[in-house]
C-alpha cells in the first residue's frame, strides 16, 4: 500500500508516495502554473508520475496548500495563491484525480508530518510554525490535526503582534486588511524590511553573523517579536513541543535562545517547551498531506 500525499505551492508543486512506514516510495516536482485550471491539471500529471515510479495507485490523495476551505461554501479563503481563492479547489481537484481527496492547510500539513514521525513524535500536544514568506501554523493533540469548527485553526499569522512598542503601534498595514499582523514582524520579508529592505531575511541573518550592527539589532528585534507571539501560544495551549518550519527555521541561532526568550512573557513561574526545527525541513508539506487520511485507513 502506497500514501500520495501533494504539496501544492506558490511556486513549485510536490508529489510523493510513502510506504506504511513513511519512507519515500517516488518524489516528483514541477512548478505551479499561475493559471487555476493548469494548477488542476498539474497536479494530475505529478500524481500519475509518482504511482508509475512507485508501482502502485492510491485510491485517496492528501494535498496540503495555501488557505482553507470554508465550512460553509466549500469555497477556498485566505490563499496567496489567489488564484485559489473563491474555488471549490479540492471538490474541482477530486473531479480531474477521479479519486477521494482531502485538502489541509500547508502549516497544518506540517503539524501532522512532524508530530506522526518527525521532530515531535510522541508529543501529545504540538504547536508547529511555519516561518518562511508568510508565517501559519498548524496543531495537533495526539496526532490528529485540530481545525477547529470554522476551520481556520492556527492562523497566528493574522493575530496582533503581542505588547506592541510604540514604535510597533499600529503597525504597517498588511494583505489581510488589517494592521499589526505577526507576520508582517516574523515573516522573512518582515525581517528584510525591518533591516532597512535588505534583500531577504536570510541576508540579514548572513550580515548579522558577519557581525553587521545594523543586521544583528533587526535579528535581536526578530527573537523577542517572535518570542512574543509564541508566549500568547504557550499560555493557551501549553503545548508539549513547538516545531519550526519555513525558511527561518533554518537559523540556527533561534533555539538556544527562543526558550529563554519566551519566559519571560509567559503566566508561569517556569517554561520548559522545547522548541526544534522540523525533522523533515522542506519535505514536511508532502509528507504531511499524506498522513491526512487516518493512518489505520
Amino acid at each position: 500500500m502506497i500514501r500520495i500525499g501533494v504539496d501544492f505551492g506558490g511556486t513549485k508543486i510536490e508529489a510523493a508516495a510513502l510506504d506504511a512506514e513513511g519512507r519515500f516510495q517516488a518524489r516528483v516536482r514541477g512548478p505551479s502554473p499561475a493559471d487555476y485550471q493548469d494548477g488542476l491539471e498539474a497536479v494530475k500529471a505529478l500524481v500519475e508520475e509518482t504511482e508509475r515510479q512507485a508501482g502502485g495507485r492510491a485510491e485517496r490523495i492528501g494535498v496540503g496548500g495555501p488557505g482553507s476551505a470554508s465550512p460553509a461554501t466549500g469555497l477556498m479563503r485566505g490563499a496567496n495563491s489567489t488564484q485559489l481563492n473563491g474555488r471549490p479547489f479540492p471538490q474541482d481537484l477530486a473531479r480531474t484525480l477521479g479519486r477521494a481527496v482531502r485538502y489541509a492547510n500547508d502549516a497544518n500539513c506540517l503539524a501532522l508530518s512532524e508530530a506522526t514521525d518527525g521532530a515531535a513524535a510522541g508529543a501529545r500536544v504540538v504547536f508547529a510554525a511555519i516561518l518562511g514568506t508568510g508565517v501559519g501554523a498548524g496543531l495537533t493533540v495526539e496526532r490528529r490535526l485540530i481545525e477547529g469548527r470554522n476551520a481556520f485553526a492556527g492562523e497566528w499569522g493574522h493575530m496582533p503582534l503581542p505588547w506592541p512598542t510604540a514604535a510597533e503601534h499600529p503597525g504597517p498595514l498588511c494583505w489581510c486588511g488589517r494592521r499589526g499582523c505577526l507576520e508582517l514582524f516574523v515573516s522573512g520579508p518582515g525581517l528584510a524590511l525591518d533591516c532597512g529592505g535588505a534583500a531577504s531575511g536570510e541576508a540579514v541573518i548572513a550580515a548579522a553573523r558577519a557581525g553587521e550592527a545594523p543586521a544583528t539589532a533587526a535579528f535581536e528585534r526578530y527573537l523577542d517579536r517572535l518570542a512574543r507571539g509564541l508566549a500568547v501560544v504557550c499560555d493557551i495551549l501549553d503545548p508539549d513541543m513547538i516545531v519550526l518550519g519555513g525558511g527561518l527555521s533554518n537559523v540556527e541561532e533561534l533555539y538556544p535562545a527562543l526558550p529563554g526568550a519566551i519566559a519571560p512573557h509567559v503566566f508561569s513561574d517556569v517554561f520548559a517547551t522545547p522548541v526544534v526545527r522540523a525533522q523533515h525541513g522542506d519535505s514536511s508539506g508532502v509528507r504531511g498531506a499524506a498522513w491526512l487520511w487516518p493512518i489505520a485507513s
